[in-house]
């Protein structure tokens, strides 16, 4: 794996994914992207689906809600023998709007980073 690569995915936040008032989403959504983030990142570069190790390091910096187009980036910082050390962020770039209409959003210019994290995924 070699360090810089980077994956990216995109995904649609389920109205049935909130579980909090004002439709607001736990911050295990954005982990389990991440954890999918990083296996194309094995995929690409080891071809492996790698395992997860853990995390150094997670801040939740602002709410992902239901409605939300999220974008979940991983980027790959430290190459060692068989570890990989992952820096992770995810940002909100569409938003629901629904006090304009019941279907109504918009896109964020800029997006708002929602979390961001340091993990460590280990290949055979």
């Amino acid at each position: 794996m070699s360090e810089g690569t980077v994956v990216t995915h995109r995904r649609y936040v389920p109205y049935g994914h909130a579980h909090y008032a004002g439709g607001l989403v736990d911050g295990a959504y954005a982990l389990g992207l991440f954890g999918d983030v990083a296996t194309e990142l094995c995929i690409r570069t080891d071809g492996d689906e790698g395992l997860f190790a853990g995390y150094s390091q997670i801040r939740f910096v602002a709410p992902v809600r239901a409605g939300d187009v999220v974008e979940a980036t991983g980027r790959v910082v430290r190459v060692g023998n068989r570890s990989r050390t992952i820096e992770f962020s995810c940002s909100v770039v569409c938003r629901g709007t629904p006090e304009r209409r019941e279907s109504a959003a918009e896109v964020l210019d800029p997006p708002l980073l929602a979390v961001e994290a340091t993990g460590i995924v280990v290949v055979p």
